[in-house]
Parts: C-alpha cells; sequence; structure tokens
C-alpha cells in the first residue's frame, strides 16, 4: 500500500482546497499587480471608495503574498509535514503538526478578508459567497477528527 492510499480522503480534501486557494490568489494578486487599475477584470476603482487604497496594488500583494503563497507553504507543511521548529512558537496546538494550525489560520484568514472586502465594496456577490465558503470549509476540514489523528505528531508510524 502506497503513502497516498493510507491518506484519509478528508486530508486528500485539505490538499486541494489549499492547492485551489493559492493558486487562485497567486493568479488573482498577479492580475491586480499587472493592473492595479482593476480594469483587466472588470472592478472598477469606484469600488475602493470604501477602503484606505487608491488602486489595487496593495491589495493585489496582500492576496498574493498572504492567500496565495502563504496556503502553498501550508500545503507544502501538510504534504512533507517538514520539521519547522520555528512554526511551533506560532501555534497553541502542540500535539499537531504546525501546517495543521496553519491550515486553520488559513481558513479563519480567509472568512477575514471577505468580510473586510464585502465591508469596503459595500456589496456582496457570488464570488464573496464562494470565497468565505471555501474559508469555513477549509477550517471544517481542518477541525475533522480523522484530519487531527492524520496530523498528530505521535503516532507517525500510521503515516509512513
Amino acid at each position: 500500500m502506497t503513502v497516498s492510499e493510507k491518506k484519509p480522503g478528508a486530508v486528500r480534501l485539505l490538499f486541494v482546497l489549499q492547492a485551489f486557494l493559492g493558486l487562485g490568489a497567486v493568479a488573482g494578486g498577479l492580475v491586480l499587480l499587472a493592473d492595479p487599475s482593476g480594469e483587466m477584470i472588470g472592478m472598477p476603482a469606484s469600488v475602493l471608495e470604501r477602503s484606505p487604497f487608491d488602486s489595487y496594488a496593495i491589495p493585489g500583494i496582500l492576496l498574493l503574498v498572504i492567500f496565495g503563497l502563504l496556503p502553498l507553504m501550508v500545503l507544502y507543511g501538510l504534504f512533507n509535514q517538514p520539521q519547522w521548529s520555528w512554526a511551533y512558537a506560532l501555534t497553541p496546538f502542540k500535539a499537531l503538526h504546525a501546517a495543521w494550525s496553519f491550515s486553520l489560520y488559513i481558513g479563519f484568514g480567509q472568512i477575514i478578508w471577505i468580510m473586510v472586502q464585502t465591508y469596503m465594496m459595500d456589496t456582496v456577490s457570488i464570488v464573496h459567497v464562494f470565497y468565505m465558503s471555501l474559508g469555513m470549509l477549509v477550517q471544517i476540514v481542518t477541525l475533522l477528527p480523522a484530519v487531527q489523528r492524520y496530523f498528530m505528531l505521535d503516532g507517525r508510524s500510521e503515516r509512513s
């Protein structure tokens, strides 16, 4: 039996969710940086009136780094489970691999990002509902007992 066959389906789903979020945000962030006016993707500058931003450059950087590169780093950590000693200073969940905690943080961050975005834009679209749901789904899947068991630091032999 291969390692991938031993991974619970919920763990594989978490990999897919983090990859989807990360790759989509990298693409979105790069588009906003390529055209900070937002015209390339049909987002008028008037949407930014309630925000502290004059263009989409800073939101593009935040999107690229926080919801693009960070989820991809978390995906790497979830998949390979490297020994990140620095990461345990950032999590209260010492019995679980730090990447598990970061997955939970990504879900919280995604929900907050969309809430702030809808406030600043003073509107809610289907895209907002989708990405809010994605953040909640990341949290739900991360918190599933099978996922938590898989990322427990003891009992690693079950995963090799």
